[in-house]
């Protein structure tokens, strides 16, 4: 099983991190500093890092630094608030492998999760090891691992969230999401999101992949419920 060390310092992040990455499969432990997040990567030598900037102790830089200097080729990826360009060169300078900034949406972070570990090839664990087979609805095919939408074999080129959102309601099997499910799942319980946002997003999906957005057949509402997708 694949190993995963959260370095965070927000208990209520560090849960939720924990208990989604723990639902695709990982083994994931959590260091609530940057000192007892050092001493974890030395001892338990996780498969990859997700390490905040902002910590007590000793903050991401350091950490990342150190683990650097001790020959420790583990991908990290540093999930913070600061996204400042600035900060982001002097990540991957000191050997960040990845970027993500807060506040973020779920999928898209489990995505860059699986991408990175792929990519170095320290992918070895997730529930199933084969890849995320390809979904299909209508003529529109969707493949996870690359984030990649055809429809009718041409590409459809999809914002990061639309594409979050698509795969949350591919992934349900026709069952009804609501609203409040979606902004959980896509957008990480950003209280900056409305409702609307949802709504947004949906006739952009629709507008990109059905026939006639306006009567559409595959990406459907259901009255005071929320959305499904059937084929």
């Amino acid at each position: 099983m694949t190993r995963i060390l959260v370095v965070e310092d927000n208990p209520d992040l560090a849960f939720g991190l924990r208990n989604n990455l723990e639902i695709e499969g990982y083994e994931v432990e959590v260091a609530g500093d940057g000192l007892r997040g050092f001493a974890r990567v030395q001892d338990w030598r996780p498969e990859l890092v997700i390490l905040d900037l902002m910590l007590p102790g000793m903050d991401g830089y350091r950490v990342l630094r150190a683990v650097r200097e001790e020959g420790i080729d583990v991908p990290v990826l540093i999930l913070t608030a600061r996204g400042e360009e600035a900060d982001k060169v002097r990540g991957f300078r000191l050997g960040a492998d990845d970027y993500v900034t807060k506040p973020f949406g779920v999928l898209e972070l489990l995505a860059r999760v699986e991408a990175l570990l792929r990519r170095t090839g320290k992918r070895d664990g997730r529930a199933g090891e084969d890849a995320d087979p390809v979904e299909r609805f209508g003529d529109v095919e969707v493949d996870p691992a690359t984030r990649a939408v055809t429809r009718r074999g041409e590409a459809v080129s999809l914002t990061p969230k639309e594409f979050d959102l698509l795969l949350v309601l591919l992934r349900k099997r026709g069952a009804v999401v609501s609203r409040l499910d979606l902004l959980r799942e896509v957008w990480g319980h950003r209280a900056a999101v409305v409702t609307r946002t949802v709504d947004t997003h949906i006739a952009e999906l629709r507008r990109k992949l059905e026939d006639d957005p306006a009567d559409p057949r595959h990406i459907l509402t259901v009255r005071k419920a929320g959305y499904r997708v059937v084929p």
